[in-house]
This record gives C-alpha cells, structure tokens and sequence, in this order.
C-alpha cells in the first residue's frame, strides 16, 4: 500500500534544520556567484568610460561613481543566470554526495528536499522585480544625468593649467595661468561646433562663471579669428568682453529621457508630447519586459531542481541532466529575447512573453511534484476504500 505523506509537512511554514542548512548554502553561493560575474561584466564594461573621464581630466571617484550607477542593470541581468547556476551546483553535489538519497531514505518528498531551492528562487525572483521596477530606472537614469554633466558641464571646470583641455566633442580649451581667485590667463578656445564656421578664439584674461545652470567663460581683450568657407578670407574681430557657452550646443541643453529610465507608470501612459506614436509601442513591451522577466529566474531554478532531482542518479544521470539544463536555459533565455524582438513589432504577441518566462517554470514543477501528488492522491484513495 502507498505511504501517505501528511500534507502539512510539506507546507510547514516553518524551516527545519535541513532546510536552513540547504538555503544557507544556496544564498551563499548566489551572492558570492553574483558577485563575482557583476564585477567581471563591470571591469569589462568601464573599459568604455575611461576615454571619456581620463579625457577631460576627471578624478577615479568621478569614474567609480559614473559606473557604479550601472551596477543595479548589472544585477538585475545576470541573477536569474546565477541562480540556475547556484541550485544546479549545489543540488548536484548534494546528489553527487549521496546527500538527495538519504534525505529520500529518511522520508522526505521532492516538495521538502525542493523547497530550499523554491525559496532561493523566490528571494531572487522578488530582488529582480524590485531592481527591475524601481532601483534600475532609477540608477540608469542618474547615470545618464551624471554622464551627461561630464560631458557638457564638469569638464569644463577641471580645465589645467598648460593642457589642452576637450571640454566636448567639438571644443577644446587652453590656459596658460591660473590665478587663486579663478582668473585665468592667456586663453585659447578651438570651437568646432558650427560646421563650416570653426574658430579660433584667443582672449588675455577670463572667468568661468555658470548662467541658468550652463558653464560659460567671460573673455577679456580678445579676437575672434574665422575663415569664411565660400572666399577663404580670414576674418578676425576684435572685442573687449565676450562670453562663450562651453556646453554642447542646441538640444544638448535639454536631455530627453529614453525608455530605460521611466518608471513603470511612465512607459504604460508616455507623454506623446514628447514621444512620437513609434515610441510608444517600445515602451510598452519595456514596461512588459521589466515585469515579467525577474520571473525567469523562477523558471531557470526549476530547470536546475529537474536537472539535479529528477530520475535516478547514477553518473551517467548526473553528467547527462546538467548538461540537458543548461541546453533547456539557454533555448529559453533565446526563446524569451526573440519574443521580446517580435512583440516589439506586433504588439498582441506581448502575453508570449509571461508564456516563455514563467511557462518552463511551471512546466518543471508539474514534471517534479506532480509523481508525488499523484502518488498520495493514489494512498489517500486507497486508505480511504480500506477505512469504508
């Protein structure tokens, strides 16, 4: 007769010592595994940034603090891997250790021995939702502001002494001297921003001030020298003041925020004043792919509990199982960024994309538990004709 399992020992709301040994091993891992994968995504991405700090002479806490912004976006990418990673590894050791068959000897269900790695799933799963709907926003957007004033504020207040300084792609800037006070001396300004109407500004004397919260540069005793473009004339005028913006010129000013930086609310209702009709389609499958995509970590962990729990477990088992997982994760991370592509064109194809991020969890967990449920459904009908 089949061994009917009390049901509230499967769902005990409280941690044996088994299960805090488990998730103990498990959260360790996935933080120093995360860890280790985000610093190595950050060194190889602020590779691209050195040029633009060492460029305009800025400070490594400037650097630290510029890329330390995308470490969230960082995060929120690589935790549904490393979790796959870390219950795939700690379970098929667990097995390799004959750990799973003992705990199986002593009584315990699929559901028990699985629910340390369900509950690693959940604390990752909720961490990506929350850095997904409000920290990553936030972060990414504070990176654009501060990359923005680097590149069209800051740089122009750390200009050195006898180096030419580019403040901005299409202007650089030299001194000879600075004074205590601020005053600068002996100053020359290469500005390219106009196309067809470079100049070369030389000034005696000047002071960089900030109007309407732009840095500009006050000169004194100076001349304007221009080549006209349709008679290659050298044009030169002389003035006694003059105040030269050293930001980027036009819409430089004025920022417009991308999809990655609005809030949730903010990509489902856009402001079309400021968005075109093509844009609001994008925002909503970014709005899409925020909420539904910390859900894979869910269903990759339910492919690592498959993995390293279902069937026997013998080494051959063992070698063949991972490696069918990690083919599983991989079609599915494919799968969801190819649905993602296509939603983005049609919009009614935006529900596949909750379809490939949670299906494969469910689809997992009916494969683990449902031989076990089955099973006690068979004991309890069983022990039920017995009793009658």
């Amino acid at each position: 007769m089949p061994v009917v399992r009390p049901a509230p020992d499967r769902l005990a709301p409280r941690l044996s010592i088994l299960d805090g040994y488990m998730l103990r091993q498990l959260l360790l891992a996935l933080v120093a595994t995360t860890g280790a994968l985000v610093t190595l995504i950050w060194l190889t991405q602020s590779l691209h940034f050195v040029s633009l700090v060492v460029g305009r002479g800025l400070s490594l806490r400037v650097f630290l603090e510029l890329t330390g912004l995308l470490i969230p976006s960082f995060v929120a990418v690589i935790l549904p891997i490393t979790t796959f990673v870390v219950v795939q590894f700690i379970y098929q050791r667990l097995g390799g250790d004959r750990e799973l068959t003992v705990m199986q000897a002593a009584g315990l269900s699929p559901a028990l021995m699985a629910r340390p790695g369900l509950m690693c799933a959940a604390i990752a799963t909720l961490v990506c939702l929350v850095l997904n709907v409000w920290i990553v926003p936030v972060s990414y957007h504070a990176f654009r502001q501060y990359e923005f004033q680097i590149r069209n504020r800051m740089a122009a207040f750390l200009i050195q002494d006898g180096v030419f300084t580019q403040v901005s792609d299409n202007m650089t800037v030299y001194i000879r001297a600075r004074d205590k006070d601020g005053t600068l001396h002996g100053i020359m300004v290469e500005d390219d921003r106009t196309p067809g109407a470079e100049a070369t500004i030389l000034a005696e004397e000047g002071n960089l001030v900030i109007i309407n919260d732009q840095p500009r540069v006050v000169l004194f005793n100076g001349s304007r020298q221009e080549i006209d473009s349709h008679t290659g004339r050298l044009n030169v005028l002389t003035f006694t003041r003059n105040t030269i913006d050293l930001s980027s010129p036009h819409t430089a000013h004025t920022r417009l925020p991308d999809a990655n930086e609005l809030s949730i609310a903010q990509l489902l209702h856009p402001d079309l004043h400021q968005y075109s009709r093509r844009d609001e389609s994008k925002m909503f499958i970014e709005a899409w792919r925020r909420l539904s995509t910390p859900f894979c970590a869910f269903s990759f962990a339910m492919i690592g509990l498959v993995g390293a729990m279902g069937g026997s477990h013998s080494r051959q088992a063992g070698i063949v199982r991972p490696v069918l997982a990690i083919l599983a994760v991989v079609a599915v991370q494919a799968l969801t960024l190819l649905v993602q592509n296509l939603a983005s064109r049609n919009l009614q194809l935006m529900p596949l994309m909750w379809l490939c991020t949670v299906g494969p969890g469910i689809v997992c967990a009916i494969m683990l538990f449902w031989p076990e449920l089955r099973a006690d459904r068979e004991g309890r009908r069983l022990a039920g004709g017995i009793r009658s």
